[in-house]
Order: structure tokens, then sequence, then C-alpha cells
């Protein structure tokens, strides 16, 4: 299976600031409220995939979160994220990993990944993704994945990537999860651009 290119992550969080990738947010508004709205399920645990230097870990310690795990697959990234949190990043669980090499120790009440699925481009990245947040929610557990819509970009990073509808979305993952909501984000990066976002939410099975 071809795996993400760590040296390229690497690269990027060595030599950019957050200012100059696309993916910045000041505040991840909807990541939070989709979150907020899983309610319960954040008592088993969070994991935010593809986490890197985002700011959502602060926001969730800010709002008392208290079992919040960050898997990257740059060290750098996490190392930026660690040194920004100072005390608190003692808190937080950091996993440095692709996520096509990740093997869930436990099960969480929450998946969140704002746009690293979708640099997943072959059949079987896809596959090997889905069945890994299988094993990684709990029954009834929440996920909530963030891609470029139909009408985003072609390309992140310099990276081919993967546009997805909300039905495409649901197929994807309907093995495991149901599609319990979606919503789309224009998001306007640190360059005054505008990215079209799709943010759909999930439900596992029992």
């Amino acid at each position: 299976m071809n795996k993400m290119s760590k040296a390229h992550w690497e690269n990027v969080y060595e030599t950019k600031t957050p200012q100059e990738v696309s993916w910045t947010q000041s505040v991840p508004e909807t990541s939070l409220a989709m979150i907020k709205a899983a309610g319960d399920r954040a008592k088993d645990g969070i994991i935010d995939i593809g986490g890197g230097d985002s700011r959502l870990v602060d926001f969730l310690l800010d709002d008392g979160f208290e079992d919040i795990t960050v898997l990257d697959i740059s060290e750098a990234a996490i190392r930026r994220a660690q040194n920004r949190l100072g005390e608190r990043a003692a808190k937080v669980t950091w996993i440095v990993t692709d996520i096509l090499d990740f093997v869930p120790a436990r099960q969480y009440g929450i998946w969140h990944d704002r746009a690293t699925f979708h640099f997943l481009t072959s059949d079987e990245q896809v596959k090997h993704y889905a069945a890994t947040a299988a094993k990684a929610v709990v029954p009834e557990g929440k996920m909530i994945i963030a891609t470029f819509a139909k009408d985003g970009p072609l390309k992140c990073s310099g990276l081919s990537i993967t546009q997805y509808s909300p039905e495409e979305m649901a197929e994807v993952f309907s093995n495991d999860f149901v599609q319990t909501e979606h919503q789309f984000e224009n998001h306007t990066t640190p360059f005054e651009t505008q990215q079209h976002f799709l943010f759909a939410g999930f439900e596992r099975k029992k």
C-alpha cells in the first residue's frame, strides 16, 4: 500500500509558518460545533486525525475536554503544537504515525479528521482508513470527517486529493457507520482565497 509522504509533511512544518499554509484556521468553528453536538460521547475520548499544529486541541482544552489524542504523520507539527501549549501539552496524548500505519490501542467516542482523509487517493487506502476508523470508534460513537467538496480544490500542499459529495462519503463508510448529517463550509485561507469543504457526521453502528 502506498503510504503518505512523511518527508513531505516534515518539510512543510519545518519550513512554513501557519500563515503560509492554506489549512490554518484561527477558530475551527464547524469542528467545535460538531464535537460539542456529540455530547456524552466526548467522555469516551476524542482523537483528532491529522491534527498537526491545528488549534482545535487548544479550544478543546479550553472547553474542559479531558481525554484528547492528536495523531499526525509529522513530528515537527506535533512538536509545534506542544510548544504552543506549553504545560498543557501534558494533558494530551500525542501519536506520530501515518494514519495508514495506525493500529488503535483503544476506542474513542469521537473521531475527528479535517483534511487528512482526502489525501488518500486509492481504493486500497480508503478501505484501510475506513476499517481503522471502525476499529477505533465505540459502538454508537461519532465520526466527523471534513474533505474538499466537489467544487473544492483538486490539490492541497502540492498533492492530489479526492473530492467527495455527501453521498460518496456515506458510501465509503456504509459498512460500519451511518451518515447522520452533512454541511458545507467556505474556508478562507490565510491568503484570502476560498476553499469549499464538506463536513460529514457519522454514527458507528452497534
